[in-house]
């Protein structure tokens, strides 16, 4: 997958994050929540860094809510930070920072800021995506990228829904990574009655459609296009590791 598309520096829209780096505006609240947002979006990346950090599924899901809970104490260090362009940087930052100190002290002596409800499924997530030797930041680091591509697959699947095309979508789904062979796309176009070349021009849609996606959820954590454009060369990096 490629989920370069450009975007002119004039025209990039107000991002979540360059909410968070604006906070300095006066609009606080708008900032925090914008914020909040993001922490409960990518909760699963710090979730992989402790699980890969050895902490056991209980102790990572302690953790993993301090430092969400601690994310929105940061309205200074936010300020000071304005030259931390990616969203992704600074919550690294976060968790390397958060991981240095003596953790249990951290969670009993600090009140919560912020309600997290962690979903039921973070194990499972963790286990299927087989991290296996990983250092933490990896696993972030590709946690991350997957979290971007999972929500990138998702409104791309409730799109072709509300098109009517979900049928097509599912056929089509498993090779947006890599093309079909001649017999796949004959025995698709067999099930779903219809032409190959009608396929052939569906996926290259879809496709096009996830890139443009990929881009819009990338989007929101950064303020300026081009740092969108590194973010994207990022993802694509580990996208490529994950597929070798």
């Amino acid at each position: 997958m490629n989920p370069q598309i450009s975007h002119s520096q004039n025209d990039f829209p107000a991002t979540r994050w360059s909410m968070v780096m604006q906070r300095a505006d006066g609009e606080s609240s708008v900032a925090r929540d914008a914020l909040g947002e993001l922490a409960q979006r990518y909760l699963y990346p710090v979730y992989a860094y402790m699980r890969c950090g050895g902490h056991e599924p209980s102790v990572a899901e302690d953790l993993t809510r301090g430092v969400l809970q601690r994310l929105l104490q940061y309205d200074r260090l936010v300020q000071k930070q304005t030259s931390v362009g990616h969203y992704r940087l600074f919550l690294l930052d976060r968790l390397r920072s958060f991981a240095s100190r003596d953790w249990s002290k951290v969670i009993e002596e600090e009140a919560p800021v912020l309600d997290v409800a962690l979903p039921e499924d973070l194990e499972a997530r963790y286990q299927h995506d087989k991290f296996g030797a990983a250092s933490p930041e990896q696993a972030f680091q590709r946690s991350f990228a997957l979290v971007i591509l999972q929500r990138s697959l998702k409104r791309l699947c409730s799109e072709a829904e509300q098109t009517g095309h979900l049928d097509m979508y599912k056929a089509l789904e498993p090779y947006l990574a890599r093309d079909p062979s001649a017999s796949q796309y004959e025995a698709m176009a067999a099930r779903l009655n219809i032409r190959q070349l009608t396929l052939v021009l569906a996926l290259k849609r879809l496709r096009q459609r996830l890139r443009e996606m990929a881009a819009e959820e990338l989007s929101d954590t950064v303020t300026t296009a081009d740092d969108l454009a590194r973010e994207q060369d990022a993802l694509l990096a580990v996208l490529g590791e994950l597929g070798s």
